[in-house]
């Protein structure tokens, strides 16, 4: 019994009152000892019955003590034994030593003492929240349960979130998704039809969009004649993602079938409250599959951005509207800038070098002072660069990123040819010196973009950016007449970017390359640009000599000699591996003399190149694509693209 529950009541006052009666009555038996012995006979009762009350109370409080001790320890094990969530005791290897009843009702085991936490909850899923405390989730019977790990306690609390996991999933299922799908082509594809066939290919097309629809429980409204809208959920964009859209190879095959090219963009957006923003980024969506050729799907989910379908060339467009209309408003933006500066991408080759000189012809044509900006010289455009030097007047308009920060302003028009990425150009920091940019590029559209351009042209059908330029070139001025070294670097980017006319190429190709013939395009010295040196072409065959096959149909070198390998080297052992028999693809891995561990992919269309290098943090064509890799070695790269591979292999298929 506690010591102070004895003095509180019955401590030393007691025992110090019956020593003064003791004095007192020994002082009173010093005069009366008769009423001496009476005091001391009375004295000694009362000691007496003190001690008995005493030892009367430390009982009673003994007995009350054990009942309640008694009555609080059962009800404590009827609390812990009915508790709505469950508790386990562990050992330091992670074996149940005492678990409550509510773990031996989930597990319909008597008993779990023994057994390891990972056979008893072997999904869980550990999510590290603080320091003391890990939470994770798993099934068991149906149910779901949230674990409490006490780390320095060695306990485990388990609590049933069944019903609010299920509300919180619902929750997200139910969130608004809007998507746009668009026919991509359907002006070209019904021109010189007549009513009735038009009518007939819409119907199918319409009808398998609707059937479509109707599958997934999507609600479907026209917008115009070629576009749809689509209000659906995040659990019916997720089962469409599961699919990869589906619905893109269904009318692409029902379309080859009447003889008719015609494919669908899909722009879907969701993961946002605001139906405005999800407008928006819907629509961005839309815009980003029509950049990167039509024929595919683009997702938008919250900060994530994924790539669906893209297994087609982009359709070459039969009419020149476009051109025009953009030849025109370039033509006016040149005039009411002060000046203008052309830039291409990093390592630029002859195509951007091309594009380039054909936007300075076009600014000289309103007498406005254009100059383009130029890193440095690479083998990729030496000779090309030789060329241009003998012509004063044309070299002078090189200059280096320093000289075109210097010369820019609020009132300069920028033009950025052959890319579309704000970090591929040859000085990012020239952007953000003037609000007035341009944007004219060939390639399949990416998610990095240079959102502020006041024009964008970006034709991914177009054989090279010197196609498009050249076609701008014969709307911008009643007549432009080119020198023979400005027709023939136009040429010579057409020529390298289509394999000498053998890929990518289409009528318009052909019509832009009779214009620069015409204006005096020499071939003689584009062939003698294009012209190899016996030491490059024996390296690029040690680089040949080292490859391997992949699936049967994928052809994979590594340089792996610790030298530095140019670029362009590495481009032209990817070309000359896609000529070898049964190779439909061809991966060419090298350290650059930058630093950066560079990849090159080429195919001949079956496999879609463009969407492996952007996993690998590049982009480019369906057949002609690169990537750049940094802090790492080419044997690292070459085992990532091989599981890059893998993955696309499981989603996408590679054709036997």
């Amino acid at each position: 019994m506690p010591k102070f529950l004895v003095q509180r009541w019955h401590g030393m006052h007691n025992v110090w009152a019956l020593v003064l009666i003791l004095l007192l009555t020994i002082a009173l038996a010093w005069y009366q000892w008769v009423l001496g012995l009476v005091g001391l006979a009375l004295g000694g009762a009362v000691g007496v019955y003190a001690m008995l009350a005493e030892r009367a109370f430390r009982k009673e409080l003994n007995d009350y003590v054990l009942t309640l001790s008694h009555r609080i320890k059962g009800v404590g094990n009827d609390v812990i034994g009915t508790l709505p969530f469950g508790i386990i005791l562990y050992n330091e290897e992670k074996e149940v030593q005492w678990h409550n009843a509510y773990i031996s009702s989930i597990t319909g085991r008597s008993s779990v003492v023994g057994v390891p936490l990972t056979e008893l909850f072997p999904a869980q899923q550990v999510q590290t929240k603080d320091k003391e405390a890990n939470k994770a989730e798993t099934t068991l019977n149906g149910r779901v349960y949230e674990l409490l790990y006490r780390q320095q306690e060695r306990m485990l609390y388990v609590t049933d979130i069944t019903d609010s996991w299920t509300l919180s999933k619902r929750y997200e299922d139910e969130k608004l998704a809007l998507g746009i799908v668009m026919m991509d082509n359907l002006e070209e594809v019904a021109q010189g039809m007549d009513e009735q066939q038009r009518a007939l290919m819409l119907s199918k097309v319409t009808a398998e969009i609707n059937e479509w629809a109707q599958k997934y429980g999507l609600f479907l409204r026209r917008l115009s004649s070629d576009k749809y809208m689509i209000v659906a959920n995040q659990f019916a964009l997720r089962q469409l993602e599961q699919t990869r859209f589906d619905l893109l190879d269904d009318v692409r095959e029902i379309t080859m079938n009447l003889k008719l090219p015609m494919t669908l963009s899909i722009g879907f957006a969701s993961g946002t409250d605001d139906i405005v923003e999800l407008g928006h980024l819907a629509q961005g969506s839309l815009d980003i599959a029509l950049g990167r050729g039509g024929d595919q799907a683009v997702v938008k989910f919250g900060q994530r951005q994924s790539f669906y379908g893209g297994k087609s060339n982009a359709v070459e467009k039969r009419t020149r509207v476009r051109a025009r209309v953009i030849s025109h408003a370039l033509r006016d933006l040149m005039k009411e800038s002060e000046n203008i500066v052309i830039m291409g991408h990093k390592m630029p080759d002859m195509d951007s070098v091309g594009a380039a000189i054909g936007v300075v012809k076009a600014a000289c044509q309103f007498g406005k002072e254009a100059f383009v900006v130029l890193e440095g010289v690479n083998p990729a455009i030496q000779r090309m660069m030789e060329m241009i030097r003998e012509d004063e007047k044309l070299a002078k308009r090189f200059i280096t990123p320093e000289q075109g920060l210097a010369i820019t302003n609020k009132r300069s028009l920028a033009v950025v040819v052959d890319t579309h990425r704000a970090s591929m150009v040859a000085e990012p920091r020239l952007l953000q010196q003037t609000d007035r940019v341009v944007v004219i590029d060939h390639h399949r559209r990416s998610e990095e973009f240079i959102d502020d351009a006041v024009l964008v042209y970006m034709e991914p059908y177009a054989s090279s950016t010197c196609e498009l330029v050249t076609e701008l070139l014969q709307y911008i001025h009643e007549r432009v007449v080119l020198e023979v070294r400005e027709a023939t670097a136009l040429l010579a980017g057409i020529t390298v970017d289509t394999k000498s006319f053998s890929m990518r190429t289409g009528s318009r190709t052909f019509e832009a390359a009779s214009f620069l013939r015409r204006n005096g395009a020499d071939p003689t010295l584009i062939q003698r640009m294009l012209k190899e040196d016996l030491e490059e072409y024996i390296k690029k065959a040690e680089i040949i000599q080292h490859a391997e096959t992949y699936r049967e149909h994928i052809a994979i070198a590594v340089a792996d000699t610790g030298k530095a390998v140019p670029q362009l080297l590495i481009a032209q052992a990817a070309d000359t591996l896609l000529n070898m028999t049964g190779i439909r693809a061809s991966f060419v891995i090298g350290l650059r003399p930058d630093g950066l561990v560079g990849i090159s992919a080429r195919s001949l269309g079956q496999i879609n190149v463009q969407v492996v290098m952007e996993r690998m943090g590049g982009g480019g064509h369906l057949t002609n694509a690169a990537a750049q890799m940094q802090g790492c070695t080419v044997q690292e790269v070459a085992a990532k693209l091989k599981q890059v591979l893998k993955e696309f292999e499981g989603e996408e298929g590679i054709p036997e």
